[in-house]
């Protein structure tokens, strides 16, 4: 699984489809976070913004790779395989963007007397709630399971709004979690553990389907 996770690595930095998240993601970032700024709420923020920045990777890593390279590499390592290596590579180019987010914000932020231990460390649950759900969001919305780019486009864009305002989603209780408290002035954010379990249960179920209904040269 390591040679395969360098080797989709490789190909997300040479096909340059990530530039185009990022870009949409750092503009996000410089119209919604001022230095000054609460931390709790940018922190919130900050995580929110992966949602649709995770599922857009997710995307990108799953069709990077042209049909007839799929079904080389699927053949030598199983199609299985080959596709949870592209959904890691996306998870994982959103979790480090959402760190270094989550980073910058710590360094400009306002704590507003705020403990920092706790607001960092409900920030970077946060943030590795709402990569995971968006990642989940583009792996349900991409190959095998929608393979044309129009509809799988749609279906994120729906999915990523859903994660936001759906009083089920792990997303919208971890970044409220942050956002109540900055609101109600508690010095130490409530750590969303419950939202952390659902997230992964969510990335892995919809990992594990996507890859079984995976097959060599699906794009």
């Amino acid at each position: 699984m390591t040679a395969l996770l360098r080797y989709q690595g490789a190909l997300l930095l040479r096909s340059q489809g990530w530039l185009a998240p990022f870009a949409v993601y750092a503009v996000f970032m410089g119209i919604g976070i001022q230095p000054g700024d609460r931390t709790p709420d940018s922190l919130g923020y900050a995580a929110a913004g992966l949602v649709p920045l995770a599922a857009w990777l997710v995307r990108v890593c799953a069709t990077a790779e042209p049909p007839a390279a799929r079904a080389c590499t699927s053949a030598a390592a199983g199609p299985a395989r080959t596709h949870a290596a592209a959904l890691l590579t996306g998870l994982g180019a959103a979790l480090l963007t959402g760190l270094l987010a989550a980073a910058y914000t710590l360094l400009v932020g306002d704590p507003a007397g705020h403990a920092p231990v706790p607001v960092a460390l409900a920030g970077v649950a946060a943030v590795a709630v709402c990569a995971l759900t968006g990642a989940a969001v583009g792996a349900v919305c991409g190959p095998p399971l929608v393979p044309g780019r129009g509809l799988a486009v749609l279906g994120a864009g729906v999915g990523s709004l859903l994660a936001w305002v759906a009083p089920f989603s792990p997303a919208r209780a971890a970044v409220s979690a942050l956002i109540g408290a900055a609101r109600a002035g508690a010095a130490e954010p409530a750590f969303p553990a419950g939202a952390s379990a659902g997230a992964l249960l969510l990335a892995g179920a919809a990992g594990a389907l996507v890859c079984l209904r995976a097959r060599p040269g699906a794009a």
